[in-house]
């Protein structure tokens, strides 16, 4: 894992790591000590962390599952209104090649009837802004843009 130099206005890091859960639990406490000496406020961390927590385990579970140890990389640049995330995998292909469209699980029924999945791509679709997927050269791309309000960062 490396980090490229931050400017006061801007913060730029690159990770690289193999697609296996530990890995994901390292970068995303690496990410979230990063924005906070940034100064990026809890509640858009926290946002910022469970879109990331969401795509990477997707990627681990899913795209690289027929090949555990797989390589990911993490491409974050922050700036003052909006941070915005690069994937890049060499797992399998998206389904249908493209991000699933996120449609809210159904929530009716009893606990027991409750589904195990289909909230990822629900809140990773609502805390972002922008979205694309890309397979070229045997590798994913997912592009992901966060915005942050006015008061996200500290002055």
């Amino acid at each position: 894992m490396a980090q490229l130099p931050a400017r006061q206005d801007r913060l730029s890091l690159r990770l690289h790591i193999d697609s296996r859960p530990e890995a994901v639990r390292g970068a995303l406490g690496r990410v979230s000590r990063d924005l906070a000496r940034f100064g990026i406020r809890t509640e858009p961390r926290g946002a910022v962390e469970l879109v990331l927590a969401e795509a990477l385990n997707n990627i681990v579970e899913h795209a690289c599952r027929a090949a555990p140890g797989g390589h990911i990389a993490i491409a974050l640049d922050a700036g003052p209104s909006r941070i915005d995330v690069v994937l890049r995998d060499d797992g399998g292909p998206m389904p249908g090649g493209d991000v699933p469209r996120g449609a809210a699980a159904c929530l009716d029924g009893s606990c027991a009837d409750l589904p195990e999945g289909g909230f990822g791509w629900f809140l990773i679709h609502r805390l972002s802004d922008r979205l694309r997927y890309r397979r070229a050269g045997g590798e994913n791309r997912l592009e992901i843009g966060i915005p942050l309000s006015r008061g996200d960062r500290r002055a």
